[in-house]
Parts: C-alpha cells; structure tokens; sequence
C-alpha cells in the first residue's frame, strides 16, 4: 500500500483530535503572539495559520465568520481580525516564522518557536503614544479655545 495523495501529518491522532489540535495551537498563537511546540506540530501550524491571516486581511464578515470556525475560541479570532491582521498589511506571506530550540526532556523530541515575523509590539506602542500624544494636542486646544472665549 502506498501513501500517494495524502497531504499534511498524522501526528499519531484521529482526525477529529488532529483538527483539535491544530485550532488550538492556532489561538494560542494569536493570543501569545509567540508559542513553543514540537517541530512537526509548528509544520503544520504555519500553512493553517498563513491561510487564516490572509482572510482576516480582508476583514468582511464572511471572512470573520471563517476564522471563528478555524480557531479554538471567538477572542482569539477576534484578535487576530481586528488587532493582529491590519499590523502585517505590508507583507504578502510569510508572516510566520519556525526556530528551532532545545529537545524535550522526556522524549528527546525537537521543540521548535513559532512567531511573527514582523514585531507586533513595537508597533502597538508607537500606535498608542501617537493616538496618546493626538488626545493631548487636542485636550489642549479645548482649553486654549476657551481661554480665548473667556479672553473676549
């Protein structure tokens, strides 16, 4: 018996377990942003999840509704969608990078890091004190106005 025509690992699971598996590692990803598992799991992770970014770019509900299907639970879908996704606008794939690390103690299997490439917090920050420093020019310009009026 060969094995033509079958796609993707087994991950020693049924498929049920397999799909359980891999939606989970999936919001853990949106929400941590960075996560640690073995190399063949971190394999099949990025493909799964590039697709899932490629839909939350466009952003439509039918898109939204995709990606609350494909992921563990609704914040982490939501994340990805509304904070995660307009972040990596610049790139066209490739979003997602695999590291090897250390092996695991107990069974010597290799762990790899799945990450973004791109700094996802950097950008959060110059967003925040940019839209921070928008707030005081314009709590500023409310007291200028009124020192004005009550000037006249």
């Amino acid at each position: 018996m060969h094995r033509h025509g079958y796609k993707g690992r087994k991950l020693h699971r049924k498929m049920d377990q397999r799909r359980a598996l891999i939606k989970g590692l999936a919001s853990s990803l949106s929400e941590n942003e960075s996560i640690e598992t073995t190399l063949p799991k971190a394999k099949e992770l990025v493909p799964y999840f590039e697709r899932l970014i490629t839909k939350a770019k466009k952003g439509n509900l039918h898109n939204r509704r995709q990606i609350i299907s494909k992921m563990a639970n609704v914040y982490s879908a939501h994340k990805l969608v509304d904070e995660i996704a307009p972040k990596l606008g610049a790139r066209n794939s490739g979003h997602l990078r695999i590291e090897k690390t250390n092996t695991r103690r107990g069974d010597n299997a290799q762990m790899a890091r799945v990450s973004f490439v791109d700094d996802l917090t950097n950008k959060t920050k110059s967003m925040t004190s940019k839209s921070g420093d928008e707030k005081q020019l314009a709590t500023s310009s409310k007291v200028d106005k009124k020192a004005v009026k009550e000037a006249k």
